[in-house]
């Protein structure tokens, strides 16, 4: 049996933001690499829809998002960025919608074209207020799994 798998290398990277509360979703898109200059955008585009309350970003420590631009453009914004321990992203709303996003977009499914490869997942993130609303205010809950006996061990 022969199953069909893509061939070459072409990027297609969604760098996103989740509102804990209202599950509305902040995306910036390219087809190159997510770097200091696109998350600036995200901070951007964050910051256009005007809330009211603080914000605060919980971010996993990627190196981008520490550099002196973004930590500048995030202090002029108003926009508190929160840094998650290493190895956590159980703890990061966001990572829960692109494991979503996957499984609708990705596994066991064969795209011949790379533009139906980019339309699956845009489509998909459109849908998320709206087709897939149910299943996500489920799944992006703020309920994390916490341990009430855990130990440290100190060195």
């Amino acid at each position: 049996m022969f199953i069909q798998a893509p061939s070459g290398r072409q990027r297609f990277n969604v760098l996103g933001a989740i509102n804990a509360v209202t599950h509305e979703l902040i995306t910036v898109t390219n087809d190159t690499y997510i770097n200091a200059q696109s998350f600036c955008e995200l901070l951007r585009r964050i910051s256009q829809l005007k809330y009211d309350v603080p914000i605060t970003i919980v971010l996993d420590n990627a190196r981008y998002q520490k550099c002196a631009l973004v930590q500048n453009l995030a202090k002029s914004l108003k926009i508190e960025l929160l840094y998650l321990p290493s190895y956590s992203p159980n703890l990061n709303q966001i990572e829960r919608l692109w494991k979503f996003v996957k499984k609708k977009c990705l596994y066991s499914k064969y795209y011949s074209e790379f533009g139906s490869f980019k339309k699956a997942i845009t489509n998909c993130l459109e849908q998320t207020n709206t087709t897939y609303k149910q299943d996500l205010d489920s799944l992006l809950t703020l309920r994390f799994q916490t341990f009430k006996k855990a130990q440290t061990v100190k060195l």
